[in-house]
């Protein structure tokens, strides 16, 4: 029996079966500390990836609050939850609430062209303390994971998939 061929060679079909209408604003409505989180993915010669899925989670607001990941937003309460997709030009941008000082980041999972499994990687928001990088990481490669201030409010996280600016991507085995 032949070996199974990867996944990506029928695929990707984000577009079409897993964005949703307003996957990246995360913060309800209105919400006054609501920040903006945008950035690019790049190919590994620096290309835009117009076809890539991103999703992000952060600890999720008040007890009671709907899960995680809810689907059900109601407009009120913080789900920690966002999905989007690049555009054409591989752009995407949350709107979503600073993250928790015990958990300076907004976890993010890639889902792109060419890969037969998804990535992890975080975007820590502002300065985070040293502490709160994981020390695995070399200190020449901790800049990949900082998001970085593009305004008021603002901030700017690219990410690229290999090449000299190639992003951490994050190791999780059970």
């Amino acid at each position: 029996m032949p070996a199974p061929t990867p996944s990506q060679t029928v695929g990707p079909f984000y577009g079409y079966a897993l964005p949703f209408a307003g996957g990246g604003d995360i913060a309800p409505a209105g919400h006054p500390d609501t920040i903006t989180v945008h950035g690019c993915v790049r190919d590994g010669d620096g290309a835009p990836v117009p076809d890539a899925l991103l999703e992000f989670w952060q600890p999720a607001g008040r007890p009671g609050a709907p899960r995680p990941g809810s689907l059900r937003r109601n407009g009120v309460d913080f789900t920690g939850f966002g999905r989007v997709a690049t555009d054409a030009d591989g752009r995407w941008v949350v709107r979503t609430l600073p993250p928790r000082a015990q958990t300076p980041y907004l976890s993010v999972c890639l889902f792109a062209r060419g890969l037969t499994h998804h990535l992890f990687t975080r975007a820590y928001i502002g300065e985070p303390p040293a502490e709160a990088l994981p020390p695995a990481v070399p200190q020449e490669r901790r800049g990949t994971l900082l998001a970085v201030p593009d305004g008021e409010r603002t901030y700017r996280f690219d990410i690229h998939l290999q090449g000299e600016k190639e992003t951490v991507f994050l190791d999780f085995r059970g």
